[in-house]
């Protein structure tokens, strides 16, 4: 009688059983000069498998994941994903956590995801509510043919070719350095701004374009920033501000001195960073990352929040094949979205770590149809020498931890 009122106890129960790491150098560096990837395939006793990912370190978060979360999850439903997001969490937030736990934390929540997706048969952007709306994309200026400073305007051309019709650039960056962004001359701000000239004077205003400022610049440079772009009519100005978390009031005075829309920040970690930022108004586009901020089950609780304060969202998009599958699922069930980060060559070097990998069709990211994220490494990532490996807790021999 029980076997026909609940037909669920004759199946068994899943449980995670393994837990691998790997490591690997992106092929390109951005900014910080340092890019790893770091990949987390958790197995269940059913023989369903998940892929998570974070970046751009690795080896920290590998640690923390099979020395501290392994024992968390081991033995455990990897369907109770709220539950087993929220013992993750706990073990570690008491002596402070937006670091390389939180990113560990991400990347095993994505894992998760990526089973219940695989367990129920469905693509995951249906399990996260369905599909909202199309995903437009904008392309981040990092780039093997391209150069920023010479050649935006040939790159707008190509892009618009390709239906996309936004790019965002980091000009001023290389002259924060010269005293740690604490200035910047009216030289500086010339040379600076030639590319969105020229990007202006060759295609106009089909093109839109977005400043990245990667938190260099103090206050009264950061204004100066903001006066010498607007002409250019700027999409939003990014992180101009150093440490976003410990500077709402500094950001909610940058935002009145100029009428370019805040884009903020992919750097805040958790519905907690964000939550002053919304509350203070210093922002009106809210970017996330979803394998820095909590991973698939944080992100939409803050895309949740930002649309409770009628503000858009927009997802910072710049590891490998899993996280950018796990972001378009996600960005495919929210409705407040505003468009997603691509980098243009990465999507070649996809190609060489997986497959499955959401594709760019006429200007529109499109999540793949098979269950979960969709995505599989390759065979022979797990036998590369370039790739740091770690099983359930234990260093593989011959491989350095």
């Amino acid at each position: 009688m029980s076997a026909e009122l609940y037909p669920h106890e004759r199946f068994e129960i899943m449980e995670i059983t393994g837990i691998e790491t790997l490591v690997t150098d992106h092929p390109l560096m951005p900014h910080s000069g340092r890019n790893r990837l770091m990949w987390v395939r958790i197995t269940t006793n059913t023989g369903l498998t998940g892929l998570g990912e974070t970046f751009p370190d690795g080896f920290p978060e590998a640690a923390f994941i099979h020395g501290s979360l392994a024992r968390i999850l081991l033995g455990r439903n990897p369907l109770d994903i709220e539950t087993l997001w929220w013992d993750m969490f706990s073990s570690f937030e008491y002596y402070g956590w937006a670091g390389a736990e939180i990113r560990a934390l991400s990347a095993v929540d994505m894992a998760l995801w990526d089973i219940a997706g695989r367990s129920a048969g469905v693509p995951l952007y249906r399990l996260l509510g369905g599909k909202s709306r199309e995903l437009p994309v904008y392309n981040t200026c990092y780039d093997r043919e391209f150069s920023m400073q010479t050649q935006a305007a040939d790159l707008a051309e190509l892009l618009l070719k390709q239906n996309v019709t936004m790019m965002k650039l980091w000009p001023f960056d290389r002259f924060a350095s010269r005293d740690k962004g604490q200035s910047i001359t009216e030289e500086e701000l010339r040379q600076a701004t030639i590319p969105l000239r020229d990007i202006r004077e060759r295609v106009g205003d089909e093109m839109r374009i977005a400043i990245e400022g990667h938190g260099y610049w103090n206050l009264s440079s950061a204004v100066r920033i903001a006066v010498a772009v607007e002409p250019f009519r700027i999409t939003w100005l990014e992180d101009l501000l150093p440490l976003p978390q410990s500077n709402v009031e500094a950001y909610r005075e940058l935002a009145r001195s100029t009428s370019i829309p805040l884009c903020l920040s992919e750097r805040l970690m958790t519905r907690w960073q964000y939550n002053p930022f919304l509350d203070h108004r210093s922002a009106q586009i809210i970017m996330l990352d979803v394998a820095w901020t909590g991973g698939i089950s944080e992100a939409r609780r803050i895309c949740a929040m930002a649309e409770a304060h009628q503000l858009p969202v927009t997802f910072h998009n710049c590891g490998g094949p899993v996280l950018c599958s796990a972001t378009t699922h996600l960005a495919a069930a929210t409705q407040n979205l505003l468009n997603v980060e691509t980098v243009r060559p990465y999507f070649d070097d996809y190609l060489v770590y997986s497959r499955g990998c959401p594709e760019i069709q006429k200007g529109f990211l499109c999540p793949t149809e098979a269950p979960g994220l969709g995505i599989q490494l390759c065979d022979e990532m797990g036998l590369s020498e370039r790739v740091r490996v770690q099983r359930s807790g234990q260093a593989v021999p011959g491989l350095p931890t």
